[in-house]
């Protein structure tokens, strides 16, 4: 529970203005990406006063200083913990602990693996599960058809989809919805997952998880990560690519899906917590500090990115900025689902390859929460050309 008290201010940085007496932190549950975008106009860091005292910075060598020392910074006592969605595994697990954990699961999560195991049959369930010609809402297609894939690779077709609908359905709550205890839906998934576990279906990831000590706990965060990002990056990619019909193409479709991440990172903040006195750019952060990284203001720096508001998947035929493109975070804590997520995100645009889409309706504006999310239904209408 968090204990919602006044945060002293950080002296030393720039801070965005704040509404008496809880700081930032009104600001921060009702428009926490203007208030970020607030504080990126201050200057490359910034601080905040939340439940607790943070600093927020997002250059490349920020990114580089907080993602790169496991060690220096932790994740327990971070933003993720918050959430009961996130609060056990690997997501929760520090160093040196977490290294050891990760070689575990790695194998079954590299980019050649998903590709062999899944690409074929993501994109077979892709085209089965196109909307017919006319309207439909992208971000509940979106949300059904990655469902269907995380019951595919994760669970066995076997698994009861009420069980997962009742588990996820939070997570397409507006705040403080995912961060609100769930133990009955945790519950009824904690026992549907040994049951897929006791004989877990070959060809799919469970039979891992089902090896791995304390693989429910595992599996369970993992699905809801996989789902939560996925499915609202997948919608935000059609929205956009409705607005250039000439992108909707199958060779264009990973660098379609690679500027949908940059534009709008599901993981659109970051955080962990300073285990030691340390400094950057001649600011002190004392241990136990909250320190926040930020894709999102990242990833829409015009020192780093032309034109960085634009929808422009042509920029990745370019060199990236190293550190300045991090939809997955970076290091040794990188999404352990990056290849899986790109994966589903690859095969559900490259089923709109035949066809036309343009836009109906619907406000296409990022929202803070969780993760990433449009503000409402996006609306498009799919045409099929005739053969």
């Amino acid at each position: 529970m968090v204990e919602l008290v006044p945060a002293p201010a950080i002296t030393g940085l720039p801070s965005p203005r704040t509404k008496p007496p809880w700081g930032h932190l009104s600001r921060w549950t009702g428009d926490s990406l203007g208030l970020l975008e607030e504080g990126g106009q201050l200057g490359p860091m910034f601080s905040l006063r939340l439940w607790r005292p943070a600093i927020v910075g997002y250059t490349p060598d920020w990114n580089r200083f907080v993602l790169g020392d496991l060690v220096g910074f932790r994740s327990r006592g971070s933003l993720s913990q918050l959430s009961p969605y996130l609060s056990a595994g690997l997501v929760a697990t520090d160093a040196p602990e977490h290294r050891a954990r990760r070689a575990e699961v790695n194998p079954a999560f590299h980019r050649k693996q998903v590709t062999r195991q899944f690409a074929e049959a993501f994109a077979a369930r892709s085209v089965e599960h196109l909307p017919p010609a006319g309207e439909f809402d992208a971000v509940a297609w979106s949300s059904a058809l990655i469902r269907r894939f995380i019951r595919d690779s994760f669970l066995g077709s076997g698994f009861p989809t009420a069980v997962l609908d009742s588990f996820l359905a939070p997570l397409d709550m507006p705040m403080p919805g995912p961060l609100l205890r769930r133990p009955i839906r945790i519950r009824r998934m904690n026992r549907a997952l040994q049951e897929a576990f006791a004989q877990p279906q070959q060809g799919t990831l469970a039979p891992m998880f089902a090896a791995l000590p304390g693989g429910i706990d595992e599996a369970r965060v993992a699905v809801a990560a996989a789902y939560d990002t996925t499915a609202h990056a997948l919608a935000f990619a059609l929205w956009e690519l409705a607005s250039r019909p000439d992108l909707n193409d199958a060779e264009a479709t990973s660098l379609v899906v690679d500027e949908a991440l940059r534009l709008y990172p599901s993981g659109w903040i970051g955080s962990r917590v300073a285990t030691v006195d340390t400094s950057f750019a001649g600011h002190p952060i004392p241990a136990g500090r909250m320190v926040l990284y930020s894709p999102y203001l990242t990833h829409r720096s015009p020192e780093l990115w032309p034109d960085p508001l634009a929808f422009r998947p042509e920029r990745f035929t370019e060199p990236l900025p190293a550190w300045g493109y991090i939809p997955f975070a970076a290091g040794e804590r990188t999404c352990l689902g990056s290849a899986l997520a790109t994966t589903m995100l690859r095969a559900a645009i490259g089923a709109f390859a035949d066809s036309g889409l343009r836009r109906v309706s619907g406000d296409g504006r990022p929202r803070g929460g969780l993760t990433l999310s449009p503000r409402g239904p996006l609306v498009l209408h799919r045409t099929v050309p005739a053969h």
